[in-house]
């Protein structure tokens, strides 16, 4: 069984009822966390998640939306943990950069609670592994396959395929259709896809909105991706522009006729299960 919880399912613009992108994926009693964007430490803490629980923290690419509370994740996990226990941080190329840069920013921080606390004796420093494609995370029970996608000029940026105990899910990120994407997503039970209305985007006529569109799928575009992998479920997230209360239904027909499975969507702390009972 792979239970699937999107965390938040906001967009850049600040939501009062949506977190920023971030999913959580709990597999053989492992939990991955995908992404960290606006207040999701305090979703995951609803869930029972807290950052000193998590087995890695894998980000799709370093747009600042999908990072936002990475200092808040590098934190909480070094002063809630009682011996050393090094945060794991998969990312693209750049992600120790953007992680010494944190750091550096948390230096006044980490001194004051070094000099306070005599149990805490070790800096907070993550172990990251900057990834390209392949298989990145193996311990025998999860295998996490990275893949590139395309956000250009966003690059690199990837995506990744969870697989357990025969079953897998496919987090996207931010991305066109792409031929990266198509190859985690075959035969995955669930793709988890972050997608903009395209009709609505392209009718503000703003330039810094309207530019969005050349790198993110639409509904439409994720669902013919879900249709050519053969997923079994489409999970849609990231709602751009915010979704309205009670619009659901008309997100989800926009998906549904490209894609004749099952399609999810919803509030904060939704949750998606796959292969349970198996």
């Amino acid at each position: 069984m792979i239970e699937i919880i999107l965390l938040g399912t906001g967009s850049p613009l600040v939501d009062p009822l949506r977190a920023g992108p971030s999913t959580l994926v709990r597999a053989g009693g492992r939990s991955f966390l995908f992404d960290c964007g606006r207040g999701v430490l305090m979703r995951a803490a609803a869930v029972g998640a807290p950052a000193n629980q998590l087995t890695a923290l894998l980000l799709t690419h370093l747009h600042s939306d999908h990072i936002t509370d990475l200092n808040d994740v590098i934190t909480s996990r070094w002063v809630t943990t009682f011996v050393p226990t090094p945060l794991s941080i998969l990312g693209p190329i750049g992600t120790q950069s953007v992680v010494n840069a944190i750091l550096s920013s948390l230096g006044p921080d980490i001194g004051y609670r070094l000099a306070h606390h005599d149990d805490l004796s070790w800096d907070p420093a993550p172990v990251v592994e900057e990834v390209t494609d392949g298989v990145v995370f193996d311990d025998g029970t999860v295998r996490i396959i990275a893949g590139p996608t395309d956000h250009r000029p966003v690059d690199p940026s990837i995506g990744y395929r969870l697989e357990h105990d025969g079953h897998a899910v496919v987090i996207a990120g931010d991305t066109v259709p792409c031929a990266g994407l198509d190859a985690l997503c075959a035969g995955a039970d669930a793709l988890v896809h972050t997608v903009i209305r395209a009709d609505q985007v392209a009718a503000i006529p703003l330039p810094r909105l309207t530019d969005i569109l050349d790198y993110h799928s639409s509904v439409e575009q994720a669902a013919q991706t879900a249709t050519r992998g053969g997923v079994g479920t489409l999970v849609l997230t990231h709602y751009v522009p915010p979704m309205v209360p009670g619009a659901e239904d008309e997100w989800r027909a926009l998906a549904a006729e490209h894609f004749a499975g099952p399609i999810e969507l919803g509030a904060d702390l939704h949750r998606i299960v796959v292969g349970e009972g198996s």
